[in-house]
């Protein structure tokens, strides 16, 4: 007579699979699946040791479609045989081992760790989609290589250890769009941006001056090479909005831009910051005299570290001495809401054409 209790069905069941065939197996696989997701109320006796030695039982001798049917069953319960869940999880075949990996809660952090140290490529995107990672588990991803790095940045749910920044520092010198996918995450600790905004990637090439960009023997200011195309812009205008919207297109970003050479960014920055069209930007960043230029960082509310970064990057030469002054002077003497109203609407472009530089000074230190 069959015994009456879940319990005492399962242990009929694991004495009848080793002489079951293959066919017969299948069968009692499914019922067992209906049997855990039917009465999810006695989830103890259920899912007792006896369950799991049954189902370790049947998974050796079912063919690969009812354990995939078995692993996408057991990823959605809450309370799951833990050895047929890990055994599943180290499949070698990614369509059984994949619906574990990416859905179960009760695969524990130590297993997803070990698993994710050595499975297939299939296998980690599945881990790095989970709704939670551990730092552990981020770690040992990174450490795998670059595309599932992006995969988990990406992901909202992933949480990183001071070890794991550390490591995609690392890797950001090798890959920009590390960096840059870091940089644009919410919740990325500043001391994070600000290192990966101040070190340029190794592959990045300073970028070469050209002919117009020499300054004259007789010291005159700067010329800046080739404006951006709007191919440039349009490239570069996505991420500086979100630089701006998630709060980090700051001193630091645009300090990276001018070090750079990365004239798109860095003219779609001042103008995101300053309200002012492009045209204006490229305006002042061409003027021989400098007072535009820093009318605009003054409006960006840029400080005077940043401004003086992007008057001496903008044509690879070191300012003079009395050309910093000057510039600082007028940092300094400016109003924030004057520049900015300046910029806007457009009154830089003849403020600046008009004016002999000898009356610049004087009349922006009035300005108050």
């Amino acid at each position: 007579m069959l015994a009456n209790s879940p319990a005492g069905i399962l242990v009929e069941l694991e004495d009848a699979v080793a002489a079951c065939p293959p066919e017969r197996c299948a069968r009692i696989l499914a019922g067992i699946i209906n049997l855990l997701i039917a009465a999810p109320d006695r989830p103890q006796e259920l899912l007792a040791a006896v369950a799991d030695g049954v189902l370790l039982r049947l998974i050796e001798r079912v063919a690969t479609d009812a354990l995939v049917q078995l692993s996408a069953a057991l990823a959605a319960l809450a309370v799951a045989p833990p050895e047929t869940l890990r055994r599943l999880a180290m499949h070698d075949n990614p369509d059984v081992a994949c619906p574990v990996l990416l859905k179960s809660q009760v695969l524990a952090t130590t297993d997803l760790a070990a698993i994710a140290a050595s499975c297939g490529e299939r296998q980690q995107r599945a881990i790095a989609a989970r709704d939670c990672i551990e730092p552990d588990v981020t770690l040992v991803l990174i450490k795998r290589g670059a595309p599932i790095c992006l995969a988990l940045i990406e992901n909202p749910g992933t949480k990183f250890s001071d070890a794991a920044y550390a490591a995609l520092i690392a890797r950001s010198d090798r890959d920009g769009g590390i960096a840059k996918a870091l940089v644009l995450r919410p919740g990325t600790p500043d001391p994070v941006v600000r290192r990966l905004l101040g070190s340029p990637p190794g592959k990045t090439a300073p970028a070469r001056p050209t002919a117009s960009s020499v300054r004259s023997a007789q010291g005159a200011a700067p010329a800046l090479q080739k404006l951006p195309g709007p191919d440039e812009y349009a490239r570069a205008r996505p991420e500086i909005v979100a630089l701006n919207r998630l709060g980090k297109l700051n001193d630091s970003t645009v300090n990276r831009f001018a070090i750079r050479g990365e004239t798109a960014n860095l003219f779609t920055a001042l103008s995101v910051l300053s309200g002012a069209p492009i045209e204006i930007v490229e305006h002042v960043m061409i003027d021989e005299d400098c007072e535009g230029l820093v009318m605009a960082c003054r409006a960006s509310r840029l400080n005077w570290a940043t401004t003086l970064a992007i008057l001496s990057n903008r044509s690879g030469a070191r300012l003079s001495f009395a050309q910093r002054e000057r510039a600082q002077h007028i940092f300094e003497t400016l109003l924030l809401s004057t520049s900015q109203w300046t910029v806007r609407w457009g009154e830089i472009v003849t403020t600046t054409s008009k004016s002999d530089p000898g009356h610049r000074c004087a009349r922006m230190g009035n300005r108050r």
